[in-house]
């Protein structure tokens, strides 16, 4: 059974960080590519950041650049998030997603077969 659950969500003041972390089971994370998303009420579902199955790829939308961090570890079929320097902007539910069929990276949201259930990210001061 293909299942992505996301964990390490959570309230925090403007500067600090958290590790957002997706596990996977069903698949192996070594033969997809997985995209971060993030969604605030009322707004579309917004690609943040991928990383392609080989792990050589990854790309990050600009207003998280130099900020977020993605990387996946394929023996605990795991791939996190690090959320830098977060400000009030980021406040969004966070989703990881899993593709079979993307060539490279990309964070557009169709691409993708599996998603999971969200994590909460608030940063308010």
């Amino acid at each position: 059974q293909v299942q992505l659950v996301e964990s390490g969500g959570g309230s925090v003041q403007p500067g600090n960080s958290l590790r957002l972390s997706c596990a996977v089971s069903g698949f192996s994370v070594s033969g997809y590519t997985i995209g971060w998303f993030r969604q605030t009420p009322g707004k579309e579902r917004e690609g943040v950041s991928c990383v392609s199955s080989s792990g050589r790829t990854t790309s990050y939308v600009d207003s998280v650049k130099g900020r977020f961090t993605i990387s996946k570890d394929n023996a605990k079929n795991l791939v996190y998030l690090q959320l830098n320097n977060l400000k009030p902007e980021d406040t969004a539910v966070y989703y990881c997603a899993a593709g079979r069929r993307i060539i490279g990276c990309t964070v557009t949201r169709t691409m993708y077969d599996y998603w999971g259930q969200g994590t909460q990210v608030t940063v308010s001061s």
